[in-house]
């Protein structure tokens, strides 16, 4: 029994020193694709100096982004609001908060908030080194 104590005691000290939180560590997969959102295959990686790039980009209620393409593989999550994501080919895609997204790469779009509160999202960017990762129209 005084074993018991003290070996509470110790853990109790471990989690109080060094901030270990008793709640288990949980993993959520959002999305794992080798395609875009569009159904196109993903280009493979060139062998190539890669730069990461992340982005928080807000969109305000109402607004449109010039239509545009990515010469490179990008992925997001939305955070808040809603976006609509429109191809020049004419494929559309709604994001909702919580929703993540494989971009098109290499596809002129565009993306409008139809909502009506800022939509907020954290996009990765798989690049290069001193290359652009978004192009506009």
């Amino acid at each position: 029994m005084k074993i018991l104590i003290i070996g509470i005691l110790v853990i109790t000290m471990f989690v109080n020193v060094y901030g270990i939180d008793s709640e288990e560590i949980k993993v959520e997969e959002l999305v794992k694709s080798t395609t875009s959102w569009d159904g196109s295959e993903l280009p493979n990686y060139p062998q190539i100096k890669p730069e990461i790039t992340i982005l928080k980009i807000t969109v305000p209620a109402g607004a449109e982004l010039p239509m545009h393409q990515h010469p490179v593989i990008n992925a997001g999550v939305l955070l808040e609001g809603e976006l609509t994501v429109h191809t020049k080919a004419g494929k559309t895609l709604i994001l909702k908060a919580g929703n993540p997204i494989v971009e098109v790469v290499n596809t002129w779009h565009f993306g409008k908030n139809e909502g009506e509160e800022p939509a907020v999202i954290i996009v990765f960017y798989a690049g290069e080194e001193g290359k652009e990762i978004t192009v506009k129209e």
